[in-house]
């Protein structure tokens, strides 16, 4: 009886760069649930191939001349079927943006073997789950984090972050006992979260819902949250209002 054969990715390579095409297709090579149909040097070459070839994956690079890797992932949502994407880039700073469009995966260059495994992995996975075509979709609502850590980007799940804080332009992921620094404004980011689950108490603090044990009133009209492990956090006067909401106040 012979072993049945590995399910595989029809996939279009984008990139810019010559040599940054020749070393994905030696990495692809090595990897046995894809198969190369093709690859593009721009964004609009990759559209008109993804019409006529319909790959299950784009392995995308960002910075390109011309359209650029978003917004090739943009206009292919559209495709029917919709292919999974994957951004390979030299760039961390896109990752927010990256995952708003549902990518599978952010991967660093100089893109390693073992790392490009495990994005092909998360995107089979994926398409296991038949969100590809929106199946099981966990609606609108941002529900995973890439934070960049050493030479790759690590994913957290929304549901592990328990508070993040403002750092200028940047914001703080509160996981466990760790924490993560992200380029994204927390006015931008509260927009992406589910308001199920988040809350913003202060111009600098969003918390997950579950982690406020209890509100309590300090006197001449100051709020605190309450949190586990007896911290307190300040309530700020324009979110007061929402919060007190929160509690049937």
């Amino acid at each position: 009886m012979t072993a049945e054969a590995p399910e595989t990715l029809r996939t279009l390579i984008v990139d810019d760069e010559p040599l940054a095409i020749e070393r994905m297709q030696v990495l692809c090579a090595e990897i046995a649930e894809l198969t190369v149909v093709g690859t593009a040097s721009d964004g609009e070459s990759a559209l008109r191939l993804a019409e006529k070839l319909a790959p299950d994956l784009l392995l995308l690079d960002m910075t390109m001349p011309g359209m650029d890797g978003l917004q090739v992932a943009r206009a292919a949502q559209a495709a029917d079927p919709r292919p999974a994407v994957i951004f390979v880039t030299a760039h961390e700073n896109f990752a927010v943006e990256a995952f708003d469009l549902e990518a599978v995966d952010y991967v660093l260059k100089p893109v390693a073997a073992d790392r490009l495994k495990r994005a092909i992995e998360r995107a089979l996975a994926r398409r296991g789950q038949g969100t590809q075509d929106g199946e099981g979709a966990a609606g609108d609502w941002l529900s995973e984090f890439w934070v960049p850590h050493r030479s790759e980007l690590l994913r957290i799940d929304a549901a592990e972050v328990r508070r993040i804080d403002a750092e200028r332009d940047y914001v703080r992921l509160h996981v466990g006992n760790g924490s993560y620094l992200l380029l994204q404004t927390i006015a931008g980011l509260e927009e992406k979260l589910d308001p199920e689950h988040f809350i913003r108490i202060h111009r600098s603090t969003i918390l997950r819902r579950d982690t406020i044990r209890g509100l309590r009133h300090e006197g001449l009209g100051v709020w605190c949250a309450e949190l586990d492990g007896d911290e307190e956090l300040r309530i700020g006067r324009t979110y007061l209002k929402r919060v007190k909401a929160m509690a049937g106040r």
